[in-house]
């Protein structure tokens, strides 16, 4: 399949967030495919004091491109609050369009053009890059991955009202205008649920969502950083996050 490139001709101002921890077997080969498809958009790094030296990796990638921007945390981990970090630091800069995406190449960069088409086509503020609609799939997963992402995306659509397939996948494309609507500081997660609070605050604030189909690929090198307790940890967040827009809408009948 032949990469596409984003096009610069819309006058779009793009920037991709990428949160690490330990990929420094990844990162410089992800960088320079985001590089070849996104050619004018800036990247910004947030690492997690990563102890393989993933921080100091991107710091020399930085140096050789100006559109390459690291931010280190030495006190605070997580995904969720890294997630959210790269965002708010985002939002300060003029931005269009935020892409987020994994750095362990379960997201090829290579549907990066078509996220940004998909959102744009449909005047959507997101749009999801999809394991669960039509063309999309994900590949290398055990049985386990299976059974607890579908059991949590079922559980995001329960109680946070979510009308979308796959609630918990990262790989998404946000209209900037529309993020700047939500408060950040009302976010609950510190880990992997973030990325279903993120839509649930997006919708909250009327943000339009919708899905482009992705092949999901199993991590290249490196560990997943999910486990069990993390997927309980996301269970009674979305249920609290879920009993909040219980109280919002008995609140307005």
């Amino acid at each position: 399949m032949k990469t596409k490139i984003v096009d610069s001709k819309n006058n779009m101002k793009v920037v991709i967030t990428l949160c690490t921890y330990n990929e420094s077997e990844n990162l410089p080969r992800m960088l320079k495919e985001l590089r070849t498809v996104l050619p004018e958009g800036d990247i910004l790094v947030i690492d997690d004091d990563s102890p393989d030296g993933t921080g100091e990796i991107a710091d020399k990638m930085a140096i050789a491109d100006a559109h390459i921007h690291v931010l280190h945390r030495k006190e605070e981990r997580g995904l969720g609050s890294a997630t959210l970090k790269a965002f708010q630091v985002s939002l300060e800069g003029d931005y269009d369009l935020l892409v987020n995406l994994d750095a362990d190449f379960s997201h090829p960069a290579r549907y990066i053009p078509e996220l940004i088409e998909a959102l744009q086509a449909s005047q959507a503020d997101v749009a999801i890059g999809s394991r669960y609609i039509q063309g999309g799939k994900i590949i290398g997963w055990p049985l386990k991955r299976h059974l607890m992402s579908r059991c949590i995306n079922i559980w995001s659509r329960l109680f946070l009202g979510l009308k979308v397939r796959d609630c918990s996948g990262s790989y998404r494309c946000y209209r900037c205008s529309m993020l700047k609507k939500v408060d950040f500081n009302r976010f609950r997660s510190q880990g992997y649920s973030v990325q279903e609070e993120l839509l649930y605050r997006c919708a909250q604030v009327g943000a339009k969502i919708v899905e482009s189909p992705i092949v999901f690929e199993e991590r290249r090198v490196g560990e997943s950083k999910i486990n069990m307790k993390e997927a309980f940890r996301a269970v009674y967040v979305i249920l609290r996050c879920g009993l909040e827009r219980f109280r919002k809408t008995n609140s307005r009948d």
